[in-house]
């Protein structure tokens, strides 16, 4: 299926932080770069994702780029055929399928950028996450800024009650915070 072009050589590289942090904006540089060299892009996220668009992967500064909405990790093997560099945004929406779909894809010499928070607003590893973190051969974490005192952020602090566990949400719903005004923040909830 995919092992036909074992001359290129695939990897993964993971993009990760909290909400506010420029996970998405970094992931629309990256595959504009590789659009402009000529390479074959897909894009893909969650279908679940329709903050901004049903259509585009968008960041918060209002940044786009076309995108292919899927059901499953799966459907991405199925549309990435003769692709050069895949890009995932929201891969902790996904189910843990999507680090084997990686992996395949990467086997098969096709570049992975894979976008997601590497935390849930609880503070713990999100979904598929971790596992993707480590099976890639980059991983960058990007922060944000707290909102409550200036440090670097890496928290995402949710500003409802809401307890399940995946809520799509903005600038209403979550705010970037750092470690400690996390501590406190969920010392008084």
């Amino acid at each position: 299926m995919f092992l036909e072009n074992v001359s290129r050589k695939g990897w993964i590289e993971v993009i990760c932080g909290s909400m506010f942090s420029g996970k998405t904006e970094e992931l629309i540089r990256r595959m504009k770069r590789a659009q402009f060299a000529n390479q074959k892009v897909e894009i893909f996220k969650p279908r679940i994702d329709t903050r901004y668009s049903d259509d585009e992967v968008v960041s918060h500064d209002s940044n786009a780029i076309r995108s292919t909405p899927v059901d499953s990790a799966q459907n991405i093997l199925l549309l990435a055929a003769d692709t050069e560099v895949v890009g995932i945004d929201e891969a902790q929406f996904f189910d843990e399928g999507i680090v084997d779909v990686c992996r395949q894809l990467a086997d098969s010499g096709v570049r992975v950028i894979a976008a997601g928070l590497d935390m849930d607003f609880l503070g713990k590893p999100f979904g598929p996450m971790p596992a993707l973190m480590a099976t890639a051969e980059y991983v960058d974490k990007v922060h944000a800024i707290c909102v409550r005192c200036g440090n670097l952020a890496h928290h995402s602090h949710r500003l409802t009650n809401e307890g399940k566990l995946v809520m799509l949400g903005e600038k209403d719903t979550y705010e970037p915070v750092c470690r400690h005004c996390f501590a406190e923040l969920t010392r008084n909830e």
